[in-house]
């Protein structure tokens, strides 16, 4: 007597339908990359831009902290900003490179920087007050001067107040 054996198998339209359900979502999964990389780069930049703009605030407030003469021992570019307190004078514009470290240009923008700030200073509200106000902008990419019309890729804002 012979015993036949019963096999199992998927038929190849099964197979064929089972690949092609599996290749969509795939591609569902894929098609979600690109966004999920842009979204990480804006946050890796936005980060970057809030370091900046607490270099800038602990810069604008250190001569408040610090003792009577060792503020003037402040060379470069953050020399400059403190008299602009006393005499509200037009913004300072500063540019930083991607690891937030102040860039050394002046006024054109350096081959390696990535961000600029903008600094506006604004007068105690009160004749007699001590608190002085700044709208501290950093923008990004730095090539882009957002005063001239330019429209940046992003950018962070913030107000300070600085008892001076």
């Amino acid at each position: 007597m012979k015993r036949k054996l019963l096999v199992s198998a998927f038929s190849l339209v099964e197979v064929t339908l089972a690949l092609g359900v599996a290749a969509f979502c795939l591609l569902a999964v894929l098609g979600t990359l690109p966004v999920g990389v842009k979204t990480q780069r804006v946050s890796v930049q936005q980060t970057t831009a809030n370091a900046i703009i607490s270099q800038i605030t602990a810069f604008l407030r250190a001569d408040v902290r610090l003792p009577p003469g060792q503020v003037d021992k402040v060379q470069g570019v953050w020399a400059n900003l403190k008299g602009h307190w006393r005499q509200v004078a037009q913004p300072d514009t500063l540019f930083f490179t991607n690891e937030a470290k102040l860039s050394n240009a002046n006024s054109t923008v350096p081959a390696d920087a990535a961000f600029r700030a903008r600094i506006t200073y604004y007068t105690p509200p009160t004749p007699g007050y001590t608190t002085s106000l700044a709208d501290i902008t950093v923008s990004w990419p730095a090539q882009v001067d957002p005063t001239t019309g330019g429209i940046p890729e992003g950018s962070v804002e913030t107000f300070v107040a600085v008892n001076r």
